[in-house]
């Protein structure tokens, strides 16, 4: 399951948004560590594209699921075909 995480950064007027493999308590560890050892915050979306923070700078984490952003005609294509064969 994909999951979309925006990061807030301080002093930034826009929040960076990074789809990921990774688990929201994965996340947060990777952020937790980068926070105790002072070094930057990096996460690789799932196309192998890698963002990186400083840790210090994160003001937030916002997480969402994208299961259920499903849109679009190949949804309903699937659906109708789904429907048509029973």
């Amino acid at each position: 399951m994909t999951v979309e995480v925006k990061i807030g950064v301080q002093y930034a007027p826009r929040e960076l948004s990074v789809s990921t493999e990774e688990k929201p308590q994965a996340v947060l560890a990777l952020l937790d560590e980068a926070l105790k050892n002072d070094t930057v915050f990096t996460l690789t979306d799932d196309k192998g594209r890698t963002v990186a923070v400083p840790a210090a700078r994160v003001a937030y984490l916002d997480f969402t699921s994208d299961a259920a952003r499903k849109v679009g005609f190949g949804l309903a294509a699937s659906e109708a075909a789904a429907a048509t064969a029973q």
